[in-house]
């Protein structure tokens, strides 16, 4: 979604509600502080929404909601939530980044902080979720100190928050994770692989002879 469809939703929603201020707490929280973000990493069609003042007129954003007419005729759609939908770390509503202005008739969205929606996808841990996470990484959106300090301040048990720490840094250092599959004289021995693509591509540029070496025989 552009920032002008989710400008669109929460005029919308404002009309609705009589709400002057919104929280967007899924993936489009991003254009708080991204607003210009490429529509590839922005790949979902809702605007997920809680009413910050008056929290029991959330679900009035149903009429703006999934197979709605309002979804049907724009192709998105406001998704009603509430604080509890996302798993996000102590003092995140400290962190909320103002929505850049737009067309929303003087409705003010609030946005999740990156690393505090980075935390959330990585909780949920579905397969969109991880895809995102990863382009967050992969664009410098996120970085991992940061992630790993407030994974310590994230209300997980401490299975999902070891998962959670292995995601994280597997989306910074995914290539020196990737093992090469064994050669046959390594499996004929029984011995383990222990290198990585990254390190043999390593050992080629620093070692040019070998390179040469191996074009005389």
């Amino acid at each position: 979604m552009k920032k002008q469809q989710v400008d669109h939703v929460l005029r919308a929603a404002g009309r609705i509600t009589g709400e002057r201020q919104f929280i967007i707490i899924g993936s489009q929280s991003l254009h708080g502080k991204y607003p210009d973000l490429p529509d590839e990493i922005l790949t979902s069609f809702e605007v997920d929404l809680i009413a910050s003042k008056t929290a029991d007129r959330t679900e009035w954003l149903n009429v703006i909601g999934i197979d709605s007419p309002f979804h049907e005729t724009f192709g998105y759609y406001a998704d009603p939530v509430d604080a509890s939908t996302a798993t996000l770390p102590r003092g995140w509503k400290g962190r909320l980044v103002s929505l850049p202005p737009g067309e929303t008739e003087g409705v003010k969205g609030l946005c999740l902080e990156p690393h505090d929606l980075a935390i959330a996808k990585y909780a949920a841990a579905r397969d969109k979720d991880l895809i995102f996470t990863r382009e967050l990484a992969r664009r410098g959106i996120v970085f991992e100190e940061r992630l790993l300090s407030l994974l310590d301040q994230t209300p997980v048990d401490r299975e999902v928050r070891e998962r959670m720490r292995s995601q994280i840094a597997g989306d910074f250092h995914a290539e020196k994770e990737i093992n090469v599959p064994p050669r046959l004289d390594e499996v004929g021995r029984g011995r383990k692989p222990t290198r990585t693509r990254a390190l043999e591509r390593n050992d080629s540029a620093q070692n040019p002879a070998n390179d040469s070496d191996n074009d005389t025989h």
